[in-house]
C-alpha cells in the first residue's frame, strides 16, 4: 500500500513539473521551446563564438581548402626542370 501511495505521488510531482516546465509554450500563441544552443545566441555570434559542432566545421572547411591548395601547387610543373631537360 505504501509503495503505490509512493507512486502516485511521484507521478503526480512529474506532472506538476512537466506542465511548469511547459506552462510557457501552452500560454504563448505561438510558443515554442527556447532555443538554448549557443548558436542561437546573437550576441555570441556577434563576439565570433561558436558551438564546439560549428568550430569544428569551420576547422575542417579552412584545412580541406589548405589540402586543396597544396595539392595544386604540387601538381604544377617545375620550369627548372623542362629548362634543364631542353638543352
Amino acid at each position: 500500500m505504501l509503495t503505490i501511495k509512493l507512486l502516485l505521488i511521484t507521478i503526480a510531482l512529474m506532472a506538476l513539473v512537466f506542465l511548469a516546465l511547459g506552462i510557457r509554450i501552452i500560454i504563448q500563441k505561438d510558443g515554442k521551446f527556447p532555443h538554448t544552443h549557443v548558436g542561437g545566441n546573437k550576441e555570441l555570434i556577434k563576439r565570433g563564438i561558436y558551438c564546439a559542432r560549428t568550430w569544428d566545421k569551420i576547422e575542417r572547411k579552412k584545412v580541406i581548402a589548405q589540402y586543396k591548395k597544396e595539392a595544386m601547387q604540387q601538381l604544377k610543373p617545375d620550369p627548372s626542370f623542362f629548362a634543364a631537360n631542353i638543352k
